[in-house]
C-alpha cells in the first residue's frame, strides 16, 4: 500500500492545516471510516490500526454491542447535566464500582479531567481526613510521567515539549525516579497526601516498572497513611491482559483514574473510583462537569463494563500479547534495540542507525500499518483487543520488511 496522499486527501490535509491549530503532527493519512481493527482512508486504502486512539478503542472501531447501546440511548435521552438525576448513571456507577471493588464513582469526561479530579480529591482528603495544614499538601509523582495536558499536570511533567513555556505552575508536587520505591519512601513526610503513578508509563514508551514495585508502593502508602492513586487511563480496562495493570501484582490502589476505553471509542468518558472514606470528602458544589455522568456516556460506559466483566477481553489481550512478544523479540538486533510489552501493549525501540520512530512509522504507513512514535526512537503498538493473531503476524512482517534484514 502507498502512503502517498492523493488529491482528495491532500486537499483535506491542507484545509486542516490552514484552520486547525498545529498542536499535533499527524501521519499523512485521512481516515474516512473504520470497522474492527481496520481504518479506510478517503481514497479507499485500508490500514491496520495498531494505535487504537491511545487505547480508547480497546474494543475496536464500531463494536456492535457498544454501538447498539449508544443508538438506543440516543433515541431516549442524551444530556441533563447533574442538576437532575438520570436513569443511566446509577446502573453505570454500580457496575463500575463493582468492577473496581470500590464504593463510589465520580464521572467526568476526559482523562486529564480524571487526573485533575484525583488531585483535588487527594488534597481534600489530606486536609479533611489526614489533618495536613491548609495549602501544605504534596503529591509524589514519577519522572517520565504523562497524566494529561492541563496547566496543573504539565507543571509536574519533565518532558520539555509538554512542560516548557506554560508556567507559572502549581506547587505541591514532588518528583521521584519511576520504579524506585525507596525514593518514594524517602520523599514522604507529614504533608504527603498521595502518590500518583501510572502502573505502566504509556507515553514514555510502555515503560514497565521492576517486579514488586507496585506491591512496595502499596505497602509504603499504607504504612504512612498516604493515598495510592493509580492512573489506569491507558493501562486499564483490559489492555495489559488484566482488568487493571495493578492486577498484575495483585495490588489495589486507593484511587483508580479511568478514561479512554471507558467510552468505548465513541465518546469521552472518564471516572475517579474510590471508597467512601476517600471520595466521600468531596461535598456538593465543590466539583462537577456539565457533561460528566451524562446518560449517553453512562449507557455506553455500562456496556463497556459489562463486556469487561466477562473476562473475555483480558484473556485475549494476555494470549495475543504473548504471541506478539515472541514475534517482536525476534527483531531485537535486527533494527530493534529493545522491546517492552505488557499484554497487548508494546514499546519498540528502533536502532537510530535505521531511522527515527517517526520515520519507521511513515514506512509502516506506506505498507498499510498505523503506529505512533514517541520520544524519538520508540514506536508504540496497542491494537484493539479484538485483533486476530494472523493480523498481528502480518503487522510484524511489515515491520520486519522496513527494518534491515
Amino acid at each position: 500500500m502507498s502512503a502517498t496522499v492523493d488529491n482528495l486527501g491532500l486537499s483535506l490535509i491542507e484545509a486542516e492545516s490552514a484552520h486547525v491549530a498545529h498542536n499535533y503532527h499527524p501521519l499523512p493519512v485521512v481516515a474516512a471510516r473504520a470497522e474492527g481493527v481496520w481504518i479506510t482512508d478517503v481514497e479507499g486504502k485500508r490500514y491496520l490500526d495498531l494505535l487504537s486512539a491511545y487505547s480508547a478503542l480497546n474494543f475496536g472501531h464500531g463494536h456492535p454491542a457498544i454501538l447498539a447501546a449508544a443508538r438506543e440511548q440516543l433515541e431516549r435521552l442524551t444530556l441533563t447535566s447533574r442538576a437532575f438525576h438520570n436513569d443511566r448513571l446509577g446502573p453505570f456507577a454500580t457496575a463500575l464500582s463493582q468492577l473496581c471493588g470500590k464504593d463510589l464513582v465520580l464521572p467526568m469526561n476526559t482523562g486529564a479531567e480524571a487526573v485533575e479530579t484525583g488531585i483535588k480529591v487527594a488534597r481534600a482528603w489530606g486536609y479533611r481526613t489526614k489533618g495536613i495544614p491548609a495549602d501544605a499538601a504534596t503529591i509524589i509523582v514519577a519522572n517520565g510521567n504523562f497524566h494529561g495536558r492541563t496547566t496543573t499536570i504539565v507543571g509536574f511533567s519533565d518532558d520539555p515539549t509538554a512542560h516548557d513555556d506554560f508556567g507559572p505552575y502549581a506547587p505541591g508536587f514532588v518528583h521521584v525516579p519511576y520504579g524506585d520505591a525507596g525514593a518514594i519512601a524517602a520523599a514522604i513526610d507529614e504533608n504527603t497526601a498521595a502518590v500518583l503513578l501510572e502502573p505502566i508509563q504509556g507515553e514514555a514508551g510502555v515503560v514497565v516498572p521492576p517486579a514488586g514495585f507496585l506491591q512496595r508502593v502499596r505497602e509504603i502508602c499504607t504504612e504512612n497513611n498516604v493515598l495510592f492513586i493509580a492512573d489506569e487511563i491507558q493501562s486499564g480496562l483490559g489492555r495489559v491482559g488484566e482488568t487493571f495493570a495493578c492486577d498484575r501484582e495483585g495490588v489495589v490502589p486507593d484511587v483508580y483514574l479511568l478514561g479512554k476505553a471507558l467510552g468505548g471509542g465513541i465518546l469521552p468518558l472518564s471516572a475517579v473510583v474510590a471508597n467512601e472514606d476517600v471520595l466521600g470528602v468531596i461535598r456538593a458544589g465543590e466539583h462537577g462537569s456539565t457533561f460528566g455522568g451524562n446518560p449517553l456516556a453512562a449507557a455506553v460506559g455500562l456496556r463497556v463494563v459489562e463486556m469487561l466483566a466477562s473476562g473475555e477481553f483480558q484473556t485475549r489481550a494476555k494470549a495475543l500479547g504473548e504471541h506478539l512478544e515472541a514475534s517482536l523479540q525476534a527483531l531485537v538486533g535486527h533494527g530493534v534495540t529493545a522491546v517492552r510489552i505488557a499484554g497487548l501493549w508494546a514499546g519498540v525501540d528502533i536502532d537510530p542507525a535505521y531511522g527515527t520512530g517517526r520515520e519507521i512509522a511513515e514506512k509502516l504507513l506506506a505498507r498499510g500499518v498505523l503506529v505512533k512514535d514517541t520520544h524519538g526512537q520508540t514506536i508504540r503498538i496497542a491494537p484493539p483487543l479484538t485483533i486476530r493473531a494472523t493480523e498481528l503476524d502480518w503487522a510484524v512482517e511489515q515491520l520486519r520488511h522496513v527494518l534491515p534484514h
